[in-house]
């Protein structure tokens, strides 16, 4: 089901499977959840700002928090909320108005189509051709997955420190 939505900003929740740009149409997003499916007037990148901005930090600064967690500088995949197991992916540099975003939750499997097209299949079993190489989106899952690791280790290390308001 498509529904044509505009929206000054998209509120991305743990069932969004992706932000999708439509190629040569500049500031046209398409975004796929579990159920539904929207189009919107802003850029990936700017969807992803903004949901990062929702839990107190910018897509830049998320940016910056993965190389720190992890050394990945280009192509980031960032945390929008470790929390709610929020991690997405860019399929380009954020820059690139043909950057399509993927939630790596909710992924489960990739398949080389012909070209530069890789087919994206999700756990629900929906499926989506994105314009990028197998390889690079590979290589985004995996490094996905070790930024994963690693924040969510130090994110368990600290709650051990955290108080229990019932043992008091």
């Amino acid at each position: 089901m498509q529904r044509n939505l505009y929206k000054p900003s998209y509120e991305i929740t743990p069932l969004t499977l992706a932000i999708i740009s439509h190629k040569g149409k500049k500031n046209i997003t398409t975004v796929l959840e579990k159920e539904a499916e929207y189009t919107i007037h802003q850029s990936p990148s700017k969807v992803i700002d903004d949901a990062c901005k929702f839990f107190g930090a910018s897509l830049k600064g998320r940016q910056e928090g993965t190389r720190n967690v992890c050394g990945i500088t280009h192509k980031a995949p960032i945390s929008i909320d470790p929390l709610s197991g929020m991690y997405f992916f860019p399929t380009y540099s954020p820059t690139n108005p043909n950057c399509s975003w993927l939630a790596h939750t909710h992924i489960n499997d990739l398949q080389q189509a012909a070209g530069k097209l890789t087919e994206i299949i999700f756990k629900n079993g929906k499926r989506i051709m994105i314009e990028a190489s197998y390889g690079s989106l590979l290589n985004q899952v995996n490094r996905t997955a070790q930024f994963r690791y690693l924040l969510d280790d130090r994110i368990k290390f600290l709650q051990q420190f955290r108080k229990d308001p019932d043992s008091e």
